[in-house]
């Protein structure tokens, strides 16, 4: 079965779902911070959440409402410009009269309204204003590409670019599209359970059962935005919510390897876009971790090299300092051998077993590096675990960005 992947100039929107976004007066500059994805008859759920065990209070609800319905969402609704998180009784009371107000619009029950925010920690979020903007945003929602770029546009916080992904894919005779849309520029080290703020909306036209929908969001998030990093923090916010509207009529089941395939494309696309807009962002890092002992310990090797300020700032001086790999290496804790370690900057060799690689030319590893994508592959040699991981060099400009963030 082939499937494409969509561009921006041919957006292939699932259908059964309308978007739309206004200006609540959250954001100080004034530009749209409330947006709904809303799905015209109760739509098949599947979510995962931050695993920072100090978690914003739209989580709790939503995790209380998919309970409560089974796996069930009518109405997303999603503020930027406050994370209504550490806020008490208070943010639970706010995220949960957005929930009720948004009932009373769309006619449908209150646990069916799934309530996202992203923004400022520990600052009171202003409820009044959301109720008083669902109306308007409710009287401009409409289906087609347009109204779902205003939805990427609104969720922005500190992104320079709006992110958005597409497939569409054959399924029994049936064409079934998939589309996403997601924020995340800082505080981006998505550690997604089970298993700056990122916040992700997948949606799909296929007709999917909860249990069966969650089973392939967990498959799709381990390998996708489970194998990014900008900073190392962790959100209070994360989320990632997948939603199957059913109006193409085609059904899938469990195991449809097609439509796995086709996810897991989306999410991966989504989380190298939120990599290559972070926050002060110069250069996005593919490692590449082979020959661990187990996969989790390839894992382990790379968050190790992606959270090192030393390695991330040598990146961004496009300094070929492998040693700090090295160093990174050996910290992570997992199996090693020193003496079997390789190292690669693209096609160039730099490190053989454990050494400086005597071809290494340190003048054309810092012309590699200067390039703003570049890849580094690292052999441990010590079974057939591995991974792909994706990540950034750490500026002076991240320092600007987050230095006076709340002020």
């Amino acid at each position: 079965m082939a499937y494409d992947m969509s561009d921006v100039s041919g957006f292939l929107i699932p259908a059964g779902f309308r978007f739309g976004a206004t200006r609540a007066g959250l954001k100080a500059s004034g530009r749209p911070d409330f947006s709904l994805i809303v799905a015209d008859a109760s739509a098949s759920a599947a979510a995962l959440y931050t695993a920072n065990r100090i978690t914003a209070a739209p989580l709790e609800v939503d995790k209380a409402h998919l309970k409560a319905t089974g796996g069930r969402v009518r109405v997303v609704a999603i503020n930027a410009g406050n994370a209504n998180c550490a806020a008490g009784q208070a943010g639970l009371d706010a995220a949960y009269a957005t929930c009720a107000a948004a009932a009373v619009e769309f006619g449908c029950r209150p646990e069916e309204v799934f309530p996202s925010s992203t923004g400022v920690i520990g600052v009171p979020l202003p409820v009044e204003k959301l109720v008083a903007a669902l109306p308007v945003v409710k009287a401009g929602l409409g289906p087609d590409s347009d109204h779902f770029q205003q939805v990427a546009r609104a969720i922005l916080t500190t992104d320079l670019v709006e992110k958005t992904a597409f497939v569409r894919l054959e399924i029994g005779g049936k064409e079934v599209r998939i589309a996403a849309v997601g924020k995340g520029s800082g505080m981006i080290h998505p550690r997604l359970v089970p298993h700056a703020t990122m916040l992700v909306y997948i949606l799909t036209d296929a007709e999917i059962e909860p249990a069966v929908l969650q089973g392939m969001l967990d498959a799709a998030v381990e390998v996708s935005f489970n194998r990014i990093s900008v900073d190392g923090d962790t959100s209070t916010n994360d989320t990632v919510l997948l939603l199957a509207s059913g109006a193409s009529g085609a059904r899938v089941e469990a195991g449809n390897v097609e439509f796995e395939t086709a996810l897991t494309q989306v999410a991966t696309s989504l989380a190298r876009q939120i990599v290559a807009d972070g926050e002060g962002v110069r250069h996005v890092v593919e490692l590449r971790v082979n020959g661990a002992a187990t996969d989790a310990d390839a894992v382990t090797v790379a968050k190790r090299i992606a959270h090192s300020p030393l390695v991330k700032t040598a990146w961004a001086g496009a300094d070929p300092n492998w040693g700090r790999l090295m160093a990174a290496i050996g910290n992570s804790g997992v199996q090693i051998d020193p003496e079997r370690i390789d190292i690669w900057f693209g096609e160039l060799r730099i490190c053989r077993d454990g050494g400086r690689a005597a071809e290494m030319d340190v003048a054309a590893a810092h012309a590699y590096l200067k390039q703003p994508e570049f890849s580094i592959a690292i052999e441990l040699n010590q079974g057939e675990g591995s991974c792909v991981f994706w990540t950034t060099d750490l500026t002076a400009e991240y320092v600007r960005i987050n230095a006076d963030y709340s002020t």
